[in-house]
C-alpha cells in the first residue's frame, strides 16, 4: 500500500486528528492574541516595565516546549488544558514585542497632531496608533500562529491529541507513512493559516 492509498484508507482518523489539532491551536491563539495585544499596549507607556515583560516573554520562549508542557502537568493535569496554556505562554513574545514595537515607533508628530485635535488617549490608541502599527502587529501574530501550529504537535505527549498523536504513533510503530502524513498535514495547516492571515494583513493595511 503506497502513501496515497494509506492516506485514503485512514482518512477519517486523519481528519479527526486534524480538526482536533486545529481547534486546540485556534483556541490557544485567540487567548494568546488577546492577552499579548493588551499587554503590548499597556507597556508602551513604561519602558522599564516593557523591558521586564519582554525579558520574561523571551525566557518563556527559550524553554523547550516539552519541558514547559511538563511543568504545567502538576498544575493542570494532562490533556488539552495544559497544552493550550503552554501554547499561550510560548507564543507571547512575538505578539507583545510587535505590538510594543509597532506602537512606539510611530512618528511622534502624528501623535502630537492627534492630541492637538483634542483626541483622548484611548481614541488616539484605537484610531491612530493601532491602525498605523497594524502591519507590524500582524507580522507578530502570523509568527506566533505559525509557531503555535508547529508546537501544538508536541502537545500530543501530554495527551492533548491532534496530529502530533498520529506522528508519535508512527514513530512508536516504525510506520513512516503515518509520520509523513502527520507532518504534511501540520505543514498544510501552517501554510493555509499563514496565507489567510497574510490576506487579512494586505486587506487592512493602510
Amino acid at each position: 500500500m503506497n502513501i496515497i492509498e494509506f492516506f485514503i484508507s485512514r482518512w477519517d482518523a486523519i481528519l479527526q486528528m486534524t480538526i482536533s489539532h486545529f481547534s486546540i491551536v485556534i483556541l490557544a491563539m485567540i487567548i494568546s492574541i488577546v492577552v499579548g495585544v493588551i499587554i503590548g499596549i499597556l507597556i508602551t507607556n513604561n519602558k522599564q516595565l516593557a523591558k521586564l515583560i519582554l525579558n520574561i516573554a523571551n525566557i518563556l520562549m527559550t524553554i523547550p516546549s516539552l519541558a514547559l508542557f511538563s511543568v504545567l502537568i502538576p498544575i493542570m493535569g494532562i490533556g488539552k488544558a495544559p497544552a493550550i496554556a503552554g501554547l499561550v505562554l510560548y507564543t507571547q513574545l512575538p505578539i507583545i514585542r510587535n505590538v510594543y514595537t509597532g506602537i512606539i515607533t510611530i512618528d511622534p508628530s502624528i501623535i502630537e497632531a492627534a492630541k492637538g485635535m483634542g483626541l483622548s488617549n484611548s481614541k488616539i490608541m484605537l484610531k491612530i496608533k493601532i491602525p498605523l502599527a497594524f502591519p507590524v502587529i500582524m507580522a507578530g501574530l502570523r509568527t506566533a500562529t505559525v509557531m503555535g501550529i508547529g508546537i501544538g504537535a508536541i502537545a500530543a505527549y501530554i495527551g492533548a491529541g491532534g496530529l502530533g498523536e498520529y506522528i508519535f504513533q508512527g514513530i512508536n510503530r516504525g510506520n513512516d507513512r503515518m509520520i509523513i502524513i502527520g507532518a504534511i498535514m501540520v505543514s498544510l495547516i501552517t501554510i493555509l493559516v499563514d496565507k489567510s492571515l497574510g490576506l487579512i494583513q494586505k486587506k487592512y493595511e493602510l
